[in-house]
């Protein structure tokens, strides 16, 4: 479908891509399992129109990262349980900043294709006809993901009753389909039951080491350390993120949430700041983070996916997102009411 309506500009399967990866990780929720799935599906044709290896590839790395903001939004509820905030209120305030960095990224791409126009050749236009048969295809996904998100942002029904009716519809759409055997149920069946287990284990762990961390005093030595130093509270949300961009060198998403956000919050918290404002910032700069050179996770997945591509021109192909990144966190911290206005409006 994003090729269908994009496919025809220039960069245009590099923008359909990233658009691709946006949806395909919010729904898979991780960004690595988004970068080594659609480096499979979007390399080819990319390289087929004769595109540039350093922008199919960033845009694949990049694009990754996107599903871990727009909800439905695993990290969002793994942090909501550790600080205890409104998933619902996080889910609204991850919207408007998941979008601005799709629109940003595709700003990435016009303008590496305006610096080198043969990186990013157009394709053939689609006609409508083949743009509303493309659209039947996925028809199920976007009512479904109508509903869910619509019920929860409308208060009609809370997160955890949306997963639920997520669930079953897409039950009832496979049905449909007629692609539902008795081996396929089984499987999904089981792989539920893994994530569930898995999921559970995680959360567990991590809450007892919330509670570990807040017994020792760890927030309140940071607390006390801070005020000492006798610096705005702003210098403090840069000296987070700093570390925040460090770790994600060397740790997948899920895992540096579950270790930082214990330890951290607390402190934001005791400095007056919105804990789900700092959910949103959290989540754009480990998105930042699993981009960033030397060790940035996703580049070096997708250099195992695509052997026959350097590492070296990965990054410098991830160059122009991984400063769409960066204005993007600078317009979140500066003006907070692009994460809050949605929770504002819709919930305070």
């Amino acid at each position: 479908v994003s090729h269908a309506f994009l496919g025809h500009r220039k960069g245009g399967l590099s923008m359909a891509t990233i658009v691709a990866c946006g949806g395909f990780s919010a729904i898979c929720g991780s960004s690595l399992a988004t970068s080594a799935t659609m480096s499979k599906v979007a390399m080819p044709p990319m390289r087929k129109y004769g595109y540039a290896d350093s922008l199919a590839a960033a845009s694949i790395a990049a694009g990754g990262t996107l599903g871990i903001l727009i909800p439905p939004s695993v990290i969002l509820v793994i942090y909501g349980l550790l600080t205890e905030s409104s998933i619902r209120e996080l889910f609204a305030a991850g919207f408007i900043p998941g979008f601005l960095g799709i629109l940003l990224y595709l700003a990435a791409v016009r303008y590496v294709v305006w610096r080198n126009p043969k990186a990013g050749p157009a394709g053939e236009k689609t006609p409508w006809s083949e743009r509303l048969v493309a659209l039947r295809g996925v028809w199920g996904v976007l009512i479904l993901f109508t509903v869910v998100m619509g019920g929860i942002y409308l208060g009609v029904f809370t997160p955890t009753e949306a997963a639920g009716i997520g669930a079953g519809g897409a039950f009832l759409i496979t049905l449909f389909r007629g692609r539902l055997t008795l081996s396929t149920l089984f499987d999904t069946l089981a792989d539920t039951a893994r994530t569930s287990a898995m999921l559970f284990a995680v959360v567990i762990g991590a809450l007892i080491f919330s509670d570990f961390i807040n017994r020792a005093g760890l927030p309140d030595m940071l607390l006390n350390f801070v005020t000492s130093m006798d610096v705005a509270p702003i210098v403090v949300i840069f000296a987070i993120m700093g570390i925040y961009i460090v770790l994600g060198m060397v740790f997948e998403s899920l895992s540096m949430m579950l270790l930082t956000v214990p330890v951290f919050y607390p402190v934001v918290a005791s400095l007056g700041y919105d804990l789900v404002w700092f959910g949103i910032v959290v989540v754009v700069v480990t998105e930042i983070s699993l981009i960033t050179p030397p060790v940035g996770m996703n580049v070096f997945v997708l250099s195992a996916v695509l052997r026959d591509i350097k590492t070296g021109t990965i990054f410098k192909g991830v160059t122009p997102f991984w400063m769409a990144d960066i204005v993007r966190l600078m317009l979140i911290i500066f003006i907070p009411s692009i994460a809050l206005i949605l929770p504002e409006v819709l919930y305070r």
